[in-house]
């Protein structure tokens, strides 16, 4: 297989950030080679300060630029998008409110925001937060999750999820097996909870547990280290945790997706000889390379890709595996609309201004 060849197999299961508003050289050239069957966008994808029809105007033209260059009609269009400070979009796109703040106007704020996506292009959301609030002092969960108890934590999940998934977006419960009760920021540095199988189970799982059976699509992985469930390797690349706990005792059918790659917590795993296998072979599907700290840099991306074609040829990865990946995700992308940028009309925008003011009282 050529080298080409490989880069576009590793691009089926990549979800890849772009640097800015328009397609630099590096994007245009990881785009033609790798072909990434999905993008994530971030506030450095939009232009701010500008009327919404202009920034809107540039944002269509650089999706239509990514297909181009992807040669791809049909894509993975996705976007952080909570509410709270999780929101990368400019106004007048609706700033809701964290989660914990939604209660009773869960799903519709999920319809609202679902609605407010597609005029975006975007299909999938990176929601909702399936975490338990459970440590006061979590520096990088805390109120985006939707309660600080399983049972709080289930009934927002499942009326996000829905509201999404009845206007017709994609939801991602995020960060399995659960991010609540860390005290440290895995953005910066590697978590480590010290709890034990029955633990999660108690607790984090139970979340995920109702999501999997409200038949999410994707789950994230979470790049935590449970050392006395697997004392070797963060959840991400952890088959105790991905495939023993996630598809086997879980039941999860659908697509597994790496937090971010580029977070202090993990990436540096990635530039050593044989984590991509191991990351397959643990469970996990698709990876998300946002380029959004090291934006500058393709060369973990294209190590990545390298690493993973000489995976395959020694069989220290097995077609097989990466096979099954493929078809679940090509499964799904068959499933998901692609949405054209459009213009929402001033009363859409004033109505979902009013609720989002709703949800504070």
């Amino acid at each position: 297989m050529s080298k080409t060849q490989d880069m576009k197999l590793f691009g089926n299961h990549v979800i890849l950030g772009i640097s800015g508003t328009k397609l630099s050289d590096d994007d245009k050239r990881a785009l033609s080679e790798l072909k990434p069957i999905g993008v994530i966008f971030f506030a450095k994808n939009f232009r701010d300060g500008i009327p919404y029809e202009v920034w809107l105007a540039s944002f269509k033209e650089l999706i239509d630029q990514i297909r181009e260059y992807a040669e791809r009609d049909s894509m993975f269009m996705t976007l952080d998008h909570e509410g709270g400070r999780v929101v990368r979009t400019p106004l007048p796109i609706t700033r809701f409110p964290y989660a914990l703040l939604l209660r009773s106007h869960t799903r519709e704020v999920a319809k609202a925001t679902a609605t407010e996506l597609k005029s975006l292009g975007i299909n999938v959301s990176w929601s909702p937060v399936a975490d338990v609030y459970s440590n006061p002092h979590n520096p990088v969960i805390g109120p985006r999750a939707f309660g600080n108890t399983p049972e709080t934590a289930v009934e927002g999940v499942l009326e996000y999820y829905l509201g999404l998934q009845e206007a017709g977006v994609l939801g991602c419960a995020k960060h399995f097996p659960g991010h609540g009760d860390t005290s440290t920021d895995s953005h910066i540095e590697l978590p480590v909870l010290n709890l034990t199988l029955q633990d999660l189970r108690d607790r984090e799982l139970i979340p995920f547990k109702a999501l999997i059976e409200a038949q999410i699509p994707l789950i994230m992985t979470t790049h935590i280290l449970f050392p006395k469930i697997d004392p070797d390797v963060p959840a991400t690349i952890s088959q105790p945790i991905l495939q023993n706990i996630l598809r086997e005792e879980l039941g999860f059918k659908g697509v597994v997706v790496s937090d971010d790659l580029d977070m202090k917590a993990i990436s540096d795993m990635f530039t050593q000889s044989g984590t991509v296998a191991r990351a397959f072979n643990a469970g996990c599907d698709l990876f998300i390379l946002s380029r959004n700290i090291n934006s500058s840099s393709l060369e973990r991306t294209y190590y990545m890709a390298a690493d993973f074609a000489d995976s395959l040829s020694k069989g220290h990865l097995q077609e097989a595996v990466v096979t099954a990946a493929r078809k679940r995700i090509e499964k799904l992308l068959a499933q998901t609309p692609q949405y054209i940028v459009h213009t929402l009309d001033k009363a859409t925008l004033l109505q979902h201004a009013e609720l989002a003011i709703a949800c504070t009282f």
